[in-house]
């Protein structure tokens, strides 16, 4: 069992760090390639694309810190400080998710009146990073194993992201401290 949940933070900590470098190779071989899309003239873009990068980065520390605590201390569970600087940080994310809308708005008005194709790219994008910061802070919506597909069907709902376990734990570890003042 050990092993197995080994194997799968690895999977996930090695997954979300290749996705962070190679979707930096990705925009700038679809800019270099298409430079008609103005992909890197767009704040929506850059917005858009430090928003799923960063949110990539939290996932690849979590899932990394999982991964080397159980390797370590036979422990999967996450440190009380990491989870408690990602709840930190998830205000954050939610503070980019309101404000990127405004970098839409400013980048259509400012190539009107033919506003470049890489302006849907960059919606792609923003609503890529939308689904990532849900997944990882609120519901799991990637199901790729056999195991996480059967719970899906068992269940016939979606899980809690494992993250959002973690931030109910330290609610519940912080009640309880102030109870016992």
């Amino acid at each position: 069992m050990r092993n197995r949940i080994l194997k799968r933070l690895s999977y996930l900590f090695t997954g979300e760090t290749m996705s962070l470098i190679m979707f930096v190779f990705i925009s700038y071989l679809v800019n270099y390639t298409y430079p008609d899309l103005h992909l890197y003239s767009l704040f929506s873009f850059w917005s858009s694309f430090l928003l799923l990068e960063f949110l990539l980065l939290q996932g690849s520390i979590y899932w990394f810190v999982k991964w080397k605590r159980l390797k370590k201390e036979n422990t999967s569970a996450a440190p009380i400080r990491l989870v408690e600087q990602l709840w930190a940080i998830k205000k954050w994310n939610i503070a980019m998710i309101i404000i990127i809308p405004a970098a839409f708005i400013a980048d259509y008005f400012m190539w009107l009146p033919s506003t470049p194709q890489g302006l849907t790219i960059a919606a792609f994008i923003y609503i890529f990073a939308i689904l990532e910061y849900v997944n990882y802070f609120h519901i799991q919506l990637s199901y790729d194993n056999r195991s996480d597909i059967n719970s899906l069907k068992q269940l016939k709902r979606f899980k809690q992201a494992s993250l959002s376990k973690d931030f109910k734990k330290l609610k519940k570890l912080k009640a309880e401290s102030r109870n016992l003042r």
